[in-house]
């Protein structure tokens, strides 16, 4: 005890004089820059009255501004979701850590909410079926059958990273589930798993000389391929776009798609090694149109030889207006992508061009399903019985005149979906929310006899598997999951997305900030990605087995109930909804 003491004295004693002097430094720079700013706020400035009346201090307020979305998480109580216990769980499951809670949630869902039944003589998770299996277009010639019933929604390259949508590629590659394109089209960077062969006439190559070769062999030995990369992209890649291209380890070559190339030499079948992939048309025809912003038929036939189906984007939850790209996030590898001009804000417009009416938006999904042979879908938010009821009855004409002009699937997408650029006020004003709106489109393709010929994918809001069994339950053959996907690959919510204010996404994910996009780390977050899919399975897999329970599609409406706010149980939910969906 008296040596410890002995060492104590002599180190308080002790003088450190280097980190003395650094530290003096520091203060003395730290009083002058706020005398400084003092002078400034006070005397000076006349843009802002807080700081003439509170100067240095009334900056503290900005400070702790900027920092409310990205740090809200750590010290608020979660707002969006009915507890932060479920943001956990989707962290969790993409680390593969356990996803288990104990004692009780956090907070408590105390509100109105739809759960499941369970069984009086229940199941064990492997009595259940493990064939979660899809069929889209059964009537067209190249149907869709898909690995699982749930899939990434919509995200275009563009409006994340090219390392982020490389990181989706391989994860939904890994996890054997389809991605959609977003309506920024389909880029290189879906191909991300793709072995490039010189065989394939559709691409474009870029390689460097036996020099530039040995100089990357080098970097990445002494240092890591990352840097190898960059260097060796700088001494090969002289043209605009550099990042539109991947990269061949083996042949040590850049590579993209070559959409000038002949359409014979493009694939006659979607190539087995890439995700698969749904191919969605927006507004603005990214990806599809020609030099005149038309639609062209043969970029189009392109396209579809690395896609499994078609959806139709007519509407999202969060905005009823054309997709928004800011100048900062339109890089000269986006304008490759799309054909627009670089560093412009890039507004698509409201009405998609060939949906002036519902009979003219079903006569281009039938030219669309004649071109591809492939199934094609529309995307849209329910407001109204009646507005559905439009598409319903005209779908049936069709298929009683035995026309094949009508959408195989229908995307219903809630009010309260997420965008990463979207006007605030229709975020969360315009649109049913997800259980009314696939309630309504259920039954109402069930009354006039077609609900076997249209499958329904659902999103909105999807965290967890309990999240997505009801929606399953109400009518859903898929469900479509964005922002609990964004998490998986790292995403922390900072509210940065958008590119808006000088600020970019924190991560790298949501950004074309090359300095943010540097750090991203693909392969890691290609395997999260596919880990937070599979955790998806086993709890609809578990959840089906206390309902008594063997294959998912046994699972209907007479397995949920509702428990309003007041604590009223509706045992038989088509009640509750014939209750809350009055004229």
């Amino acid at each position: 005890m008296e040596a410890l003491l002995e060492f104590t004295h002599k180190v308080s004693h002790y003088d450190f004089p280097i980190l003395m002097f650094l530290l003096k430094s520091f203060m003395i720079l730290f009083l002058v820059v706020s005398v400084i700013l003092f002078i400034y706020d006070r005397y000076i400035q006349r843009e802002n009255q807080l700081l003439i009346n509170y100067p240095l201090i009334g900056r503290l307020r900005y400070l702790f501004y900027a920092l409310r979305d990205p740090m809200r998480q750590y010290f608020g109580d979660e707002k969006f979701y009915e507890s932060f216990d479920k943001v956990k769980w989707v962290y969790d499951s993409a680390e593969r850590k356990s996803a288990y809670a104990s004692f009780s949630p956090g907070q408590p869902i105390k509100g109105a909410i739809l759960s499941i039944k369970n069984a009086n003589c229940v199941l064990n998770s492997e009595d259940v079926s493990d064939n979660f299996s899809v069929v889209f277009g059964e009537k067209t010639p190249k149907p869709f059958i898909t690995n699982s019933v749930f899939g990434r929604s919509a995200m275009s390259d563009g409006a994340i990273s090219p390392e982020a949508t490389r990181a989706f590629a391989k994860g939904a590659y890994l996890g054997r589930f389809p991605i959609n394109t977003g309506e920024g089209g389909f880029t290189s960077n879906f191909l991300y798993t793709h072995k490039y062969t010189r065989e394939c006439k559709f691409f474009e190559t870029l390689e460097g000389t036996i020099f530039a070769k040995s100089i990357y062999r080098v970097i990445k030995f002494i240092l890591n391929d990352a840097v190898a990369q960059k260097v060796y992209k700088h001494m090969v890649i002289l043209t605009p776009a550099p990042d539109s291209y991947l990269f061949d380890r083996d042949e040590v070559l850049f590579f993209r798609i070559n959409w000038s190339a002949p359409l014979e030499v493009f694939p006659k079948e979607v190539p087995d090694d890439i995700a698969d992939t749904i191919f969605q048309i927006g507004s603005g025809l990214y990806g599809v149109r020609d030099e005149n912003g038309e639609f062209c038929e043969t970029r189009y036939k392109r396209t579809m030889s690395f896609c499994r189906m078609t959806e139709i984007k007519m509407a999202q939850g969060a905005k009823q207006t054309g997709g928004k790209l800011l100048a900062t996030k339109v890089s000269e590898e986006i304008a490759y992508y799309r054909g627009v001009e670089a560093h412009k804000d890039l507004f698509s417009p409201n009405q998609f061009p060939y949906a002036k009416t519902l009979e003219e938006l079903f006569d281009f999904i039938g030219r669309l399903k004649t071109i591809s042979q492939k199934p094609v879908g529309v995307k849209i938010v329910i407001s109204s019985q009646d507005s559905f009821s439009e598409y319903a009855q005209l779908i049936s004409q069709q298929l009683a005149k035995g026309s094949h002009a009508y959408p195989d699937f229908i995307t219903i997408d809630g009010g309260d979906g997420g965008s990463g650029a979207a006007p605030l006020e229709m975020m969360m004003s315009v649109g049913m929310t997800i259980h009314k709106a696939l309630y309504i489109a259920d039954t109402t393709l069930r009354s006039v006899g077609v609900r076997e010929d249209v499958k329904l994918i659902a999103s909105e809001k999807v965290l967890t598997p309990d999240d997505a069994i009801v929606l399953f339950g109400l009518g859903a053959d898929y469900v479509a999951i964005a922002r609990a996907f964004m998490m998986s690959a790292g995403c922390i919510r900072a509210r940065e997305c958008s590119g808006a204010h000088g600020r970019a996404c924190p991560v790298g994910l949501a950004t074309q900030d090359k300095k943010k996009r540097a750090s991203f780390l693909v392969e890691k977050k290609a395997k999260n990605i596919a880990s937070y899919h599979n955790q998806l399975l086993d709890g609809i897999r578990s959840l089906l087995a206390i309902a008594g329970l063997k294959t998912l599609t046994k699972l209907n409406k007479t397995h949920l109930l509702f428990k309003d706010h007041r604590g009223r149980t509706y045992m038989n939910i088509h009640r509750y909804f014939e209750e809350s969906l009055v004229e």
